[in-house]
This record gives structure tokens, C-alpha cells and sequence, in this order.
């Protein structure tokens, strides 16, 4: 998005070499975010003197046949089925890369994120919560780390199963990769994103195809979790914890920031008692969620 903004012109950009244009992006990138990340080295290559238009395409025909083996699709931000949330943040991704189910316009949508090593009262609360939730329609919206998130996933999945088999309609889950859809990560967790596409569900990413996790990928996916949705929920999340960034930046898009009942004491609660020092939302059960979402209970 930002080197559309920048530049007009396809020859704009041919005139420049790799190196530069990933300096351009990294600057932009921390301009909008204060964090100076790289953008996916392998669509850059820093050792290539010159790159041109047709070396773009030629690699995004290839990507093209990949993603049609795979089951992947993509949608522009100029298209009607890009998720309308996400465009209004600040630094939306010009295109997402999907298995799966994009979820309707207007849908209800939560993120549940958390601690990879929760408390046993914790993992209870999430699921527990993203079950009800998705029983009520709300879309659960998580990022596929062990701990909170694929507790919250399987809530969902859950809910979606039982309200089948009931002939309900529970929401579907939808999980924000640190990585390329191709590349589940963790691989222990290959079965629930299996899992999460068989129950028209979604897996969503703005990298393309062959795109492996970095370091980087995870804090900048974030901002999608958040993105997607009106409210977050943290539960349960320590100083340093991941979760946190998706509460920034959900402060930065102007959406809801929720915590999870009380903040659990110890090391992996400490993100929390601070946030709700700070004076964020404290919920005790899905009603108080489903309110702060302004839906009828």
C-alpha cells in the first residue's frame, strides 16, 4: 500500500533497485507503525542490480498456478469481498491470501488472543467463550499459537460443529498467519487449520504463497487480528507477551480492548494487570462481550 501511495507509475519503481525500494518500505512500514520491519525479502532480492515489471510477473504467473493447486485465493483491496474493517486501519495490506471462507460483510467479528502458556482457568475461559460466542453468531477471530488462540479456535470449531448437527447457525472461526497459508506454523497445529477450512472457516494472510514465519511476520499480523474486528480480547498475557501488540494496535485503529476476568497473578498475567491498570475493559462472561459489541443478548 504505501508504494502505491508513493508512486504513480509502474516505471516509477523499475527505476529504482531492490535495495532502495526495501528501504522505501521499511521507512514507510515505520512511519506508520514505529516499528522499521523488512518487507518479504523473497520478492526483493538485495544482490540484483536492476528488476523489471515482467520478472514481477513471470513470478506472480508462477504463484498463480500454485495457489490454484493449493485451494489459495487472494483478494485486492480494491474488490467488494476485502474484509471493510480491515481497509480502515491505517496500514491495510493491499492484498490477502486466503483458504477457505471470507466471512460476509456486517459480520460480527472478535479477536481472542492470548499467552502461549495460559493457566488452566485460562484455556477453560477461551474456549468456553469463543464457543458462546460463535453460538451467537460472533466470528472468532485468532491468530493459530498454541495457548489461548488455538483454545479459541476450538471453541468456535466446536460451536460450529454442535450447531450443525442441530441445524444452527454458530459462527465460523477465522485464524491471521505470521506466515504464508502454504505454511502452517505451528506444524502442531496442521489438524486444526485443516480443521478450520472444513468448517467454512478462514485462513488468511497477506504474504504470498511460499512465505516463511519471521521474526518480523507475527508483530505485523497483528495489526490484521485487530483489523479485522470492532472488540479484543486479551486473556491472559504476560509482560512481553505477542498479545500485547494486537492490544496496541487495537488502541491505534480505535476498536474495543477487553481483558479477560480478573488478571491472573504471576509472570504470564503481568501484560494484563498493566493494561488494566491502564484502564482497559474488564469482562467476566460472553454477555458483558456481546454488549460491549452493542448486539442484543
Amino acid at each position: 500500500m504505501y508504494l502505491c501511495e508513493k508512486f504513480e507509475r509502474e516505471s516509477d519503481l523499475t527505476a529504482l533497485t531492490p535495495a532502495e525500494v526495501k528501504r522505501i518500505c521499511a521507512a514507510g512500514r515505520a512511519l506508520r507503525t514505529g516499528r522499521g520491519e523488512a518487507v518479504n525479502g523473497r520478492i526483493f532480492d538485495d544482490k540484483a542490480k536492476s528488476w523489471s515489471m515482467d520478472d514481477i510477473a513471470s513470478r506472480a504467473r508462477e504463484d498463480a498456478v500454485f495457489m490454484e493447486r493449493r485451494g489459495i485465493r487472494w483478494v485486492s483491496i480494491a474488490e467488494d469481498a476485502y474484509p471493510p474493517l480491515l481497509r480502515e486501519i491505517y496500514d491495510p495490506p493491499a492484498v490477502l491470501f486466503y483458504r477457505g471462507v471470507l466471512p460476509q460483510s456486517g459480520k460480527p467479528a472478535l479477536a481472542m488472543v492470548g499467552t502461549r502458556k495460559p493457566g488452566a482457568a485460562s484455556l477453560r475461559w477461551a474456549y468456553e467463550a469463543a464457543r458462546d460466542l460463535s453460538l451467537a453468531g460472533v466470528l472468532v477471530v485468532s491468530g493459530l499459537a498454541t495457548g489461548i488462540d488455538a483454545m479459541a479456535h476450538r471453541g468456535a470449531l466446536d460451536a460450529a460443529a454442535g450447531s450443525a448437527g442441530a441445524g444452527g447457525t454458530a459462527a465460523p472461526t477465522v485464524s491471521v498467519f505470521g506466515s504464508s497459508v502454504d505454511y502452517v506454523y505451528p506444524a502442531s497445529n496442521r489438524s486444526l487449520a485443516r480443521r478450520i477450512v472444513a468448517s467454512g472457516g478462514l485462513l488468511l494472510s497477506e504474504y504470498p504463497p511460499g512465505t516463511r514465519p519471521a521474526k518480523w511476520t507475527f508483530p505485523a499480523r497483528n495489526r490484521i487480528i485487530s483489523g479485522l474486528c470492532r472488540c479484543t480480547v486479551i486473556v491472559e498475557a504476560g509482560e512481553k507477551s505477542g498479545a500485547l501488540i494486537t492490544a496496541d494496535f487495537a488502541l491505534e485503529q480505535n476498536r474495543s480492548l477487553c481483558l479477560a476476568g480478573d488478571p491472573v497473578d504471576g509472570a504470564f498475567g503481568a501484560g494484563c494487570r498493566k493494561l488494566a491498570e491502564d484502564g482497559a475493559k474488564v469482562v467476566h462472561k460472553p454477555v458483558d462481550i456481546l454488549t460491549e459489541l452493542g448486539l442484543e443478548i
